[in-house]
């Protein structure tokens, strides 16, 4: 199969998945399909300093939760036969960070952004972030120059977020030192939005056999015989994690699987790093006690949808309690919007289909 039939390709995909078709995602199929032939075209970086007309070398999908973004750029990123990486923005930025570490003292002349896009470039033409989210002022700062860096060494990136350019990092603390990041990237991206009116995932996914509320006898008994058959035959043990000097402690691990409180994960002064360490000791993860969120435990929340993202993008199965249903579940006023895909997520990782 080419890329030069992707639409065509798309349409029976859809037809093999028995997927609704839809003339909004048959839409952004088609624009893909102009970026990437737009790109394969372009010649060097040379004409546009010469003032030839500048190729588009980002596509950011943007739209509400549920419509098909990550499953229109997961086609997309499928057929492209060039050197490509599909990356969770948390790991990237981490790994962005170890590199200006572990650089910083090596070169007090060079621009350590720019060496790091010369070697992503060596290895990568394309690189995918799946449900793009600014929420670190130390990532906020670093952006503009970082996807600068990026693009000036025609690396191409696709995107797919829950708001559009203009609105990243809204209300985000120094947000001033981030709208050199959204100059760059409308500059260089085509910014596309999918609207189709319908979550797919809460429309196919009608059973949450994994996400227990209230928390009453009834419940617990339910998940606590679930988690013993999870458990069967397996050792409870300590399972001792350490990141960059840091310890922490799995105090219920049976083999790869793993039980928590709330406030174990969330409540703690935890990070991204964190939980990716953690995500990759386990397969299974009971998550009990989850709270409705408000203003006052902001906090939590963000890491709370730090969590959810990490297991969602690592695959890992989710149990989880509550006092609330997932729609019963608040949100703190500033965190509304990227909430609304934690709620989804939530949704899909405690349903009886995923990973099916």
């Amino acid at each position: 199969m080419h890329i030069k039939n992707l639409k065509e390709n798309f349409l029976n995909f859809c037809i093999e998945k028995k997927y609704k078709q839809n003339k909004f995602q048959i839409e952004i199929i088609e624009d893909l399909s102009l970026f990437y032939h737009s790109n394969k075209n372009s010649t060097s970086l040379l004409k546009k300093l010469l003032g030839k007309k500048q190729s588009n070398l980002g596509f950011y999908l943007y739209g509400d939760v549920g419509v098909g973004k990550t499953m229109l750029l997961n086609f997309f990123y499928e057929f492209l036969s060039e050197k490509k990486i599909r990356l969770h923005f948390n790991e990237f930025m981490i790994e962005v960070h170890n590199f200006l570490h572990i650089h910083k003292e090596k070169s007090k002349s060079e621009n350590l952004l720019e060496l790091y896009a010369k070697k992503l470039r060596k290895n990568y033409e394309y690189i995918y972030f799946d449900e793009f989210q600014v929420t670190n002022i130390v990532d906020a700062m670093i952006l503009g120059k970082l996807f600068s860096s990026l693009f000036n060494e025609h690396i191409k990136v696709i995107v797919t977020s829950n708001t559009k350019i203009d609105d990243l990092y809204q209300d985000g603390l120094q947000r001033e030192q981030f709208i050199p990041f959204i100059k760059i990237f409308k500059k260089f991206c085509i910014e596309k939005e999918l609207n189709i009116g319908e979550d797919y995932r809460k429309s196919s996914i009608n059973n949450l056999d994994r996400f227990f509320y209230p928390i009453n006898e009834e419940n617990n008994f339910k998940k606590n015989k679930l988690f013993r058959e999870l458990t069967k035959n397996k050792t409870k043990t300590k399972r001792r994690i350490v990141i960059k000097n840091r310890e922490f402690i799995i105090d219920d691990y049976f083999d790869g699987v793993a039980k928590f409180q709330f406030n174990e994960l969330c409540k703690k002064n935890i990070a991204a790093e964190d939980y990716i360490k953690i995500a990759e000791q386990c397969d299974c993860i009971l998550l009990e006690d989850i709270p409705s969120f408000n203003d006052e435990n902001l906090d939590e929340q963000h890491r709370f949808i730090t969590l959810i993202d990490i297991l969602y993008e690592k695959k890992i199965l989710l149990i989880a309690t509550s006092e609330y249903s997932i729609h019963q579940l608040g949100s703190s006023n500033k965190l509304t919007k990227p909430f609304k895909r934690t709620l989804s997520r939530l949704h899909e990782l405690t349903s009886v289909n995923f990973l099916k």
